[in-house]
């Protein structure tokens, strides 16, 4: 039997899925795709490539001559395209199956896990292995600004990947990670987290057991030294493990630590590093993407000049604007953990300001019960708080719902200040009658937030 040469993406306009796409057509496949949002730049960018998109999701855009179905991560049952599929009794695979195969197999894969701070961690080694001329492919669930995209295929032996723990498609509800044949994983931290997928920690911890047990003995895992959760799921692990962090007990020690307004320096391994970042959490990413890059060969010198050039990623901690004196920052945080960090590290950035955080709980954990305390714990760290309504509420069963009244209430308990405003318009309306010039607005969100950033930024000039 020949190897398949028509490639039908349903669901093509997801970053990686574009990505693969675009590479399998430069490859020489027959490639068609179908989704229900597009938009550039990702729509432009398929139809450059020659990639013909048919909009929304119907079983005649598969192509009578199409040989494998590739189904993304968001398409489930009952989806047109995904049930011609299936009745028609063609081949299918999701992304990561498509792309062990064929962008995987026989490279060094480094993968960089965790709760909090991939995207940051596997944008920032990505880029040291660019920058030291090892042009590095990469899928990476933002955008970082030195690499000019989120994703992309190269002839080198490099591939650095955010590996995701959510689950593959729906026909396989393993963590993405575990399609991706890892010589070297990163694991940041574990926390509870996905609470639609997971019912537990301890689910989490075995994924991430699952994961270490698939890197090879000439490989390597690099932890979190001061994560415990981290600490036992490498205990008994089949490959090497180094820990790395700011405890005595760690193998890469990151020490030496100077936090300044805009900038971080710290040694590792007797070697000193800077990056144009702040907070903790930034050193700690920078201290792991450090230690991957040691271990893929680059020198002490090549991992500085990298860092001190990193532009960091869309969507964390970005600069939107500034209008008389009132400085609008787009951040990505969504779990308890990401909004203490990133609230900490704008303290440090702005440490004269006034600090207004406006959250929107959108994703599928943080709309739940669950994180109802932390959350509180967490925002309580600024001097305002704006709490938006909940996206699609109707999706969470009632006695799992998130109450974000309740949580401005709880802010309000613990010392803070604390408002509810459901109505977008409201919402904006508030804060543009309580801010001054000094002040410093961070959006939190892992999504749109109605264009907020931008309505604020015209509204308050």
């Amino acid at each position: 039997m020949s190897a398949p040469s028509r490639f039908h993406f349903t669901g093509i306009c997801g970053t990686a899925m574009g990505a693969v796409a675009a590479a399998m057509k430069q490859r020489g496949f027959t490639v068609t795709g179908s989704d229900s949002n597009i938009y550039p730049p990702m729509s432009d960018f398929l139809r450059g490539q020659g990639i013909p998109i048919a909009e929304g999701y119907l079983a005649e855009n598969i192509p009578a001559d199409t040989e494998v179905v590739i189904i993304g991560n968001a398409i489930s049952r009952g989806n047109p395209e995904a049930e011609a599929t299936l009745d028609r009794k063609l081949f299918y695979q999701s992304l990561p199956e498509l792309m062990k195969e064929f962008f995987l197999r026989g490279k060094r894969n480094f993968v960089v896990a965790g709760t909090h701070g991939k995207t940051t961690t596997s944008a920032m080694l990505a880029w040291l292995l660019r920058h030291a001329g090892r042009d590095p492919g990469f899928m990476i669930g933002g955008l970082p600004k030195n690499l000019g995209c989120g994703a992309c295929f190269t002839d080198s032996e490099f591939t650095v990947l955010e590996g995701d723990e959510y689950d593959t498609a729906f026909f396989d509800k393993r963590s993405k990670f575990l399609h991706y044949l890892p010589e070297c994983v990163v694991i940041n931290n574990i926390e509870f987290d996905h609470a639609d997928i997971y019912a537990s920690i301890d689910e989490i911890k075995l994924t991430f057991r699952r994961l270490l047990n698939i890197v090879p003995r000439k490989g390597m895992a690099l932890i979190n030294g001061d994560d415990s959760n981290c600490l036992e799921v490498a205990v008994k692990a089949p490959c090497p493990v180094t820990t790395v962090g700011f405890g005595d007990s760690c193998a890469f020690r990151i020490e030496d630590v100077r936090y300044e307004t805009a900038r971080s320096s710290f040694t590792l391994c007797g070697e000193a590093y800077s990056l144009c970042m702040a907070g903790e959490f930034n050193v700690r990413n920078a201290a792991m993407a450090a230690a991957a890059a040691l271990f893929a060969g680059l020198t002490a010198a090549e991992i500085r000049a990298g860092l001190e050039s990193f532009d960091g990623v869309a969507r964390r901690q970005e600069l939107r604007g500034e209008v008389r004196g009132i400085k609008v920052i787009d951040d990505f945080a969504h779990h308890p953990t990401a909004i203490r960090l990133a609230v900490q590290s704008l303290r440090q950035r702005y440490p004269e300001s006034r600090l207004w955080i406006l959250f929107e709980p959108r994703s599928n954990t943080i709309r739940r019960a669950v994180f109802q305390k932390p959350l509180a714990e967490a925002l309580v760290l600024a001097d305002f708080v704006v709490i938006a309504a909940i996206p699609d509420l109707h999706k969470i069963p009632e006695n799992d719902r998130l109450d974000p009244a309740q949580l401005a209430e709880d802010i309000g308990n613990l010392g803070g200040k604390a408002t509810y405003l459901p109505d977008f318009d409201h919402l904006l309306a508030h804060v543009l009658g309580h801010v001054s010039p000094g002040d410093v607005i961070a959006v939190l969100s892992n999504g749109g937030f109605g264009g907020i950033h931008q309505k604020l930024l015209v509204a308050l000039a």
